[in-house]
């Protein structure tokens, strides 16, 4: 028995061993496999292949008869937005997608909203297109500096207007809803339609506002309107919104649609946040004139699941939380909405963010990445939005209209970095509960690495480049030469922070142009050492960002 049992044994072994080489010798085989593949890829599909997919679904059981019957109607609007910044963005979208026989560029066309690639610069991916024009297609490409600034027309700067060439070769100003006419009628419609099915009346009141203020440029009634909605659990953001599009002057706002599923929970917990609003201000580490504004007190911060994004907002690098309305008189009047996209940002976490610290962040400090951290500096990145100072110190303009062109820039950089401050603060106060700091300090810096690869032609992207280069400055962080990876010096970051913030607001309460400009021009570069990191993070295959599988057929509609 003895030596059968040993016979037994003995085979055993062979057997795993046999095994075991089959399954390593399998294992390099797939692995040449998809070095082959991955070499045989066209650049093109390369670049497609950057955008990790991601499903808006949504549990459907948990809406109304009546939410589900709104739904399709916003679905369709959300689809018209989509062709109106299609038209700001590039020109006619189906011409551009005919011309091309290539499936991967047709891809990588739609994914950008045009021939140049909006997370390298808006480099040209198509060779007979040239340099993207500054003022994207919200001005004539041909238009001069000189001919702009005789245009003798007070709305020629308005978020809503486009500058035209008429057939006499001079400049004209055309309202949206005249030169969008046909969409922005049908959109009326579908808000009307929805409307008389909403069950809640705050809900109702802005979808009814949203559908005149389309025919007539007029959106305060309906900002008013969606920031005193509280209780609804269906959202719909549509209209022209950000001026991100234009980077000639800063002026003209893109057409986009968010469709929204309120997280009610999640919305309660953060909810005390809002009301501190007026608290967070005062404390803000600059001399008092830059904060002399009190932040309107109806702020609401929620978190929402997405199940639609349209326009500007799915161009290129996709939004994962949104600080409305932009217009500083409602703000001062009522605050801001903070809406935290949960489904997008974990998606943005799990398939970017935690893979970018394993390569660049240190060892033993990578315990510090987690998803809670990323949502908190992300929900008062927004909330900082609503902070600091609107309008500049000797009354003559907005911040806004002051810094021009590079103002979104400066803003987003302000949002990032008084978002850690505020973060900071609340946990000293006891706010946060038992959370680490350290954990917010570590991933905002991996979040720096994120977002910069957004490109030098992104708003964002140039905020954290410069914020990257003020920490190296002020040695908030040091790199190890060996392992090439970052370790954040809490107490110096922290001192990093306050000065910064401090500079910031006293930018854009100066309303100090050519400061802002001195700014971006000296920091929101990459150089080369950060460019070998962003190139290592590349070489892993990190996606750069996320594209959606969306639609109304996703979610069984």
């Amino acid at each position: 028995m003895k030596n059968y049992k040993f016979l037994y044994i003995f085979l055993v072994v062979i057997f795993v061993s046999i095994t075991s080489c089959n399954n390593q010798q399998e294992k390099k085989i797939k692995e040449k496999m998809n070095v082959e593949q991955k070499d045989t890829l066209s650049e093109m599909q390369k670049k497609v292949n950057e955008f990790a997919k991601f499903e808006l679904n949504y549990d459907m059981s948990k809406l109304t008869d009546k939410q589900k019957q709104m739904l399709p109607l916003f679905f369709e609007a959300a689809k018209i937005m989509d062709d109106i910044f299609w038209t700001q963005a590039y020109g006619n979208k189906q011409e551009l997608l005919a011309s091309i026989d290539d499936e991967a560029t047709k891809k990588f066309v739609q994914i950008n909203y045009g021939p140049w690639e909006r997370l390298n610069g808006n480099k040209s991916f198509i060779d007979k297109f040239g340099k993207k024009p500054a003022g994207a297609n919200f001005y004539p490409q041909d238009m001069t500096e000189k001919e702009y600034k005789e245009l003798k027309d007070k709305t020629k700067s308005s978020l809503y207007t486009l500058i035209k060439r008429k057939e006499d070769g001079s400049l004209e100003v055309v309202p949206y809803h005249i030169a969008y006419k046909e969409k922005i009628e049908k959109v009326s419609q579908l808000l009307k339609k929805a409307s008389e099915l909403a069950e809640n009346p705050g809900l109702k009141k802005y979808l009814e506002l949203r559908s005149k203020a389309l025919l007539n440029d007029d959106y305060f009634a309906s900002d008013m309107a969606w920031m005193d909605m509280k209780t609804n659990t269906l959202d719909f953001v549509v209209g022209p919104i950000e001026n991100y599009e234009d980077a000639l002057y800063g002026s003209k706002a893109a057409h986009e649609a968010y469709i929204l599923i309120k997280d009610q929970v999640w919305s309660k917990k953060l909810e005390k946040y809002a009301a501190m609003l007026p608290e967070m201000q005062k404390s803000l580490p600059v001399d008092p004139k830059y904060k002399k504004e009190t932040p309107g007190s109806n702020s609401d911060l929620g978190a929402y699941d997405v199940l639609f994004y349209a326009g500007d907002c799915n161009a290129g690098s996709k939004t994962i939380a949104i600080n409305l309305p932009n217009d500083e008189k409602v703000q001062l009047k009522k605050g801001s909405r903070r809406l935290q996209l949960k489904n997008a940002m974990r998606a943005k976490f799990d398939k970017i963010l935690l893979p970018i610290s394993k390569v660049l962040i240190a060892d033993d400090q990578q315990k510090h990445i987690t998803y809670d951290a990323f949502f908190s500096n992300t929900m008062f990145h927004e909330v900082a939005h609503g902070l600091g100072i609107k309008n500049t110190i000797d009354g003559k303009s907005t911040a806004r209209e002051a810094l021009k062109e590079v103002y979104s820039a400066i803003e987003e950089g302000k949002a990032d970095i008084l978002g850690l401050y505020l973060v900071t603060k609340l946990h000293e106060k006891g706010e946060l509960g038992n959370a680490d700091l350290m954990d917010n300090y570590v991933t905002f810096m991996a979040g720096i690495f994120r977002s910069v690869r957004f490109g030098v032609s992104s708003s964002h992207g140039k905020a954290n480049m410069i914020r990257f280069y003020y920490f190296q400055e002020k040695d908030a962080f040091t790199k190890d030469p060996k392992t090439g990876k970052y370790s954040i010096n809490f107490e110096k970051m922290k001192e990093a922070m306050n000065a910064l913030s401090a500079d910031i607001l006293k930018l854009q309460g100066d309303g100090d142009y050519e400061g802002a400009k001195k700014l971006i021009a000296e920091k929101g570069i990459i150089k080369e050492e950060l460019q070998k990191d962003l190139d290592l993070i590349s070489e892993k295959g990190i996606p750069k960002d996320i594209i959606f599988i969306q639609g109304k057929e996703v979610i069984g509609l």
